[in-house]
């Protein structure tokens, strides 16, 4: 495997300076920002044959009132999101083509943030994380090469704060329904001496949550210190976060949806989450001449916390013996866990050809344990925070990357993308059900990415690609017994059309997978949803996403996606027996998602939004079953924004509002579904299968107001 990628290695750069010699030189890494060569590894250019969207910082301001960012980026094609507590604020979920958030590979200036275990994503360790966020790419389909778990669905990649010539502050206050706050400061000293600043933000966000008790508490961080001269940029920053949130994961039954839709199942008091995280980096980023440069990023992220649980009535044995039979109990099940990454690329450019290689190396050691905090039966010998189960885990993960862009022709690009990606796994111990869970899995993987762009005029362009992509299973997955690698093939087929009042970008994509995990409709016993092969299937699409500038007061932002999603000869067990369904729905893969902005700027400095979202009618599992279907729903937001430019004290002055759910639509973004077997003599097999559904209904008409200071 090794040796195969060093050949298509060397095949790329052969091929590359061959196309290279009759170019026009046109640009250099000269004329890069520094700070973009952090996300350089990750991110692709506008005429790349990647499908893909950018957010600006100036974008995520305009409605940056407290909620998450995959709340803020719920208007972009093919994202579908969804909250806990309701609000949008705590945990919250981001799906992309229908693939869930731990199919979507996220980076942080070209260092993973995935939970190396669970392939998740927790934005609630990131509380505040977009007002420190210069700006976001996210790539739809396989991508371009990533650092971390192998993305399977999408790639969102966020760049943190730039460097700032001039000295500036910030204050930042929001108020809003369900006791939402938000405060934020933010101070830079500007380039001292042209070349050294220092910088940081400290918030502070609180929610009640929609849902009843679901209350959300972070406090959060950013420090960045830069040093800078033309050719050399230097960073260490820092950035943590410490949340406690109530739970609300359970969700709702369809008769308690209809009782009350904001009850809260839960009743213990302190049924919380707390976790506290924080991360360190350094990138050096080197501007050698005109045609190379370099980037080295190294991390360090710490995490720790529990949440707390009532169990009533448990058994000893899964207690380790430390209760009584039917003893209820409090425990905090921990997680302990560190995560270092290297990350090291070169560059090369000249004229229109670029490469860029590099390598990445991540190491993740955690520790899993659970402690019996009270019992209202304890054993004598029992202590107080003694364990009941304790495991461990590691993971190391190496990538190397080698993807040039060149011209074929004078009107054809090049694109080519190698990776190899080599992966060892390890648990010892017991699991959280005092199960022996020892696993020792080493993978490695070739993921080729080829692409062409013919740029027909200066407005029209078409693309090609086709990308695979190899993923190991996650902890959960391991622990339910699979051991195999997901396979993806993507193929993209693409049209951007670009003037000066409108852009289209329309694309075409066929992902079919082998082995590929999806959700089973069905949660664990912390809230995770738990997924099963499905053995051969699809996700077949299109997307369109259209910017229409009419005048200087008024422009539209919509997309459409489309797409089919299909596991292809599924079966299942049914009244005890084993059923070929043929075909079937992919779960949480709705085949329609519209997206649509309508933006009024009445005068210079004040614009009026009105933002809608469709997404259609999805199965919250994969047998076609009419109990699982989650309905289809439309809402619409309304978002303010104006700037008062004082003649003192303050540069400026932004308030913004925020309208969310304008027509008070009752409505569920999200649910669960699952099955189970009774006896039942009338049932030919002497079994029947029933089904259960839950329910997280998401807040009605709700608001935000803020004001943000800045001198």
């Amino acid at each position: 495997m090794k040796n195969i990628f060093l050949f298509l290695t060397l095949l790329v750069l052969s091929v590359s300076a061959q196309a290279q010699q009759n170019q026009k030189t046109q640009d250099s890494t000269k004329t890069e920002k520094l700070d973009e060569v952090l996300v350089k590894a990750v991110r692709v250019d506008a005429d790349s044959p990647i499908t893909h969207s950018n957010l600006s910082k100036e974008a995520l301001a305009k409605r940056n009132l407290g909620q998450d960012i995959p709340v803020l980026l719920n208007f972009l094609p093919s994202v579908v999101t969804t909250s806990d507590a309701g609000a949008g604020i705590g945990y919250t979920g981001i799906r992309v083509r229908g693939t869930d958030a731990t199919r979507v590979n996220v980076t942080i200036n070209g260092i993973p943030y995935n939970d190396p275990e669970s392939q998740g994503t927790f934005w609630v360790n990131l509380g505040d994380f977009a007002s420190s966020t210069e700006s976001l790419q996210l790539q739809r389909g396989v991508g371009t090469s990533t650092n971390g778990s192998g993305a399977f669905g999408a790639s969102l990649n966020l760049l943190t704060d730039a460097t700032s010539a001039e000295a500036s502050g910030e204050i930042s206050n929001s108020f809003g329904s369900f006791g939402t706050r938000k405060h934020t400061v933010k101070l830079s000293t500007g380039l001292l001496n042209n070349h050294f600043e220092v910088s940081g933000r400290f918030s502070k966000i609180d929610s009640d949550g929609y849902i009843d008790r679901a209350f959300t508490d972070l406090k959060s961080y950013f420090l960045q210190g830069i040093y800078k001269d033309d050719n050399t940029l230097i960073k260490a920053l820092t950035f943590g976060n410490a949340e406690r949130t109530y739970q609300a994961w359970y969700g709702l039954t369809a008769n308690e949806l209809k009782e009350d839709r904001r009850q809260n199942p839960y009743t213990y008091e302190n049924e919380t989450d707390n976790y506290w995280q924080d991360h360190y980096q350094l990138h050096w980023n080197e501007r050698f001449d005109n045609n190379w440069s370099t980037n080295l990023g190294l991390n360090y992220t710490k995490g720790k916390g529990y949440f707390e649980q009532y169990k009533p009535e448990e058994s000893a044995a899964d207690f380790a013996n430390l209760i009584e039979e039917d003893s209820d109990v409090i425990v905090r099940r921990w997680l302990d866990n560190n995560f270092y990454v290297l990350n090291a690329n070169v560059t090369y450019k000249q004229n229109a050809f670029e490469i860029i290689s590099g390598l990445s190396y991540s190491s993740y050691d955690g520790d899993h344990f659970g402690e019996v905090i009270w019992g209202s039966d304890l054993q004598p010998n029992t202590e107080i925070r003694d364990r009941y189960y304790e495991g461990d885990a590691t993971k190391n993960d190496f990538s190397i990357f080698s993807k040039a862009t060149f011209k074929l022709a004078e009107k054809i690009t090049g694109f080519v993308d190698l990776q190899g990606r080599f992966v060892s796994y390890k648990t010892n111990d017991l699991n959280s059900d005092r199960v022996e869970f020892v696993t020792d899995a080493n993978f490695s993987f070739f993921n080729p990415k080829v692409g062409l762009t013919y740029k027909h005029c200066d407005f029209n362009s078409f693309y090609a690609s086709y990308a695979r992509a190899n993923r190991e299973p996650n902890r959960d997955d391991f622990e339910a017994g699979v051991t195999e690698n997901e396979t993806l093939n993507d193929i993209e087929l693409g049209w951007r059309y670009n003037s000066n009042k409108v852009s289209v970008n329309t694309n075409l994509y066929y992902m079919f997978y082998q082995n590929q995990l999806v959700l089973t409709g069905q949660l664990d016993d912390v809230g995770s949803p738990i997924r099963a092969t499905s053995g051969k299937s699809y996700r077949l699409g299109l997307e369109v996403d259209a910017n229409i500038q009419f005048s200087k007061m008024l422009n539209t932002s919509t997309n459409v996606a489309i797409s089919s999603n299909k596991n292809k000869d599924f079966s299942s067990e049914i009244n005890g027996e084993l059923v070929d369904l043929g075909n079937t729905n992919i779960s949480f893969s709705p085949e329609l998602v519209i997206g649509n902005a309508i933006n009024y700027m009445p005068a210079e400095r004040l614009q009026l939004s009105l933002l809608s979202k469709f997404v259609g009618e999805q199965y919250m599992g994969n047998t076609d079953n009419e109990a699982s279907i989650l309905e289809r729903y439309f809402i619409n937001d309304f978002n303010i924004n104006y700037e008062i430019k004082p003649r003192k004290l303050f540069k400026s002055i932004v308030l913004s509002g925020l309208v969310n759910n304008i027509f008070n639509k009752k409505y569920v973004s999200n649910g669960y579904f699952g099955s189970y077997d009774y006896e039942d003599t009338s049932s030919p097999s002497g079994i029947t299968t029933g089904y259960y559904a839950g329910y997280y209904p998401q807040a009605t008409t709700n608001f935000l107001v803020g004001a943000t200071f800045k001198f």
